[in-house]
């Protein structure tokens, strides 16, 4: 089994990124990166004894759709998806939306998700 974590260009991201190594330490399962940055993903901070694999995302798919379908392939893998999700108000999400939402209510395994302090 692994842990899947969406990464992001973000503290967001970032957060996700080692609360996910985190929880597959505690676990001890592997871990999926889904590479949602523009730029390739650093895993050079990765403990070596957290297997890691990054996934990086397809071009023109949108994000949500994206790490679903990593969901859907690798649907006997993954146990546990981790998010990291934006402070917002009420109103703030109910005019926006947002891809943690979009996750938190289409994944069809459990979801951590996680905010930056603040």
């Amino acid at each position: 089994m692994a842990v899947l974590v969406a990464v992001t260009d973000s503290d967001e991201g970032t957060l996700a990124l080692d609360t996910a190594v985190a929880e597959a330490r505690r676990r001890g399962t592997g871990l999926m990166a889904a590479n949602l940055r523009l730029a390739p993903l650093d895993t050079s901070h990765v403990p070596a004894d957290v297997e890691t694999t990054v996934l990086e995302r397809e071009p023109d798919v949108e994000v949500g759709q994206h790490v679903l379908g990593l969901l859907d392939r690798h649907r006997d893998e993954v146990d546990l998806l981790v998010i990291g999700m934006k402070r917002r108000s009420p109103v703030g999400k109910l005019v926006l939306g947002s891809l943690a939402q979009f996750l938190l209510l289409n994944a069809d395994v459990p979801v951590l998700a996680v905010k930056t302090p603040g």
